[in-house]
C-alpha cells in the first residue's frame, strides 16, 4: 500500500509534463499501470512525448456535455431561479417583437385561409399595435367583421 502511494506521487511530474505537451488537464492524462516504472524512469520532455507515442501514456480525449444534462440545463427556468426585474429576463422590445410577430402570424394565416381580403388584412395590419394578444385580436375581428368564433379559430 505504502509502495504505491509512493509511486503515484513519483508520477505526478511525468504526469504534469504530459498534460504540459499534450496540452490538457491533469484529468485526461492516464497512466497505464502495467507500465508505471517505466513512466517513473522518464525525466526529460522528451522521454514523456515517446511514451505518449508508446502508449504508456494516455491522453483521454475531452468529455462533453451530455444532451440530456443540457436539456435539464435548459428547463431550469422556473420564477425562483430568476434574478433580476421583470424586464432583465425578457426586455420590453423581445417582448414587442414575440406579440408583433404572433399577430402578424395570424393575421397571415387568416386571409391565407379567405376569411379576410387584402383591404381588411392591410386595415387591420396597420392597426396591429392596439391589440394585446392573439385572443384580442380575434375578438375584434370576431365583432368587426361578424365571423364566428369557430371560423376564426379553425381555419389554418
Amino acid at each position: 500500500m505504502a509502495e504505491e502511494e509512493i509511486r503515484v506521487k513519483s508520477l505526478s511530474y511525468q504526469k504534469k509534463l504530459a498534460a504540459k505537451i499534450a496540452g490538457v488537464g491533469l484529468d485526461r492524462v492516464k497512466i497505464v499501470p502495467e507500465r508505471a516504472e517505466e513512466v517513473a524512469q522518464a525525466i526529460t520532455r522528451r522521454d514523456v512525448e515517446k511514451l505518449i507515442r508508446d502508449g504508456a501514456i494516455i491522453i483521454e480525449p475531452a468529455r462533453g456535455v451530455s444532451r440530456a444534462r443540457a436539456r435539464a440545463r435548459k428547463r431550469r427556468k422556473g420564477p425562483g431561479r430568476r434574478k433580476g426585474g421583470k424586464y432583465a429576463i425578457l426586455s420590453r422590445k423581445e417582448r414587442w417583437v414575440r406579440k408583433v410577430r404572433a399577430l402578424r402570424r395570424e393575421l397571415r394565416r387568416l386571409r391565407d385561409a379567405g376569411l379576410l381580403s387584402r383591404r381588411e388584412y392591410r386595415r387591420f395590419y396597420r392597426r396591429l399595435s392596439l391589440y394585446t394578444s392573439v385572443r384580442h385580436l380575434r375578438s375584434a375581428l370576431e365583432k368587426e367583421l361578424k365571423l364566428s368564433e369557430r371560423e376564426v379559430e379553425g381555419s389554418g
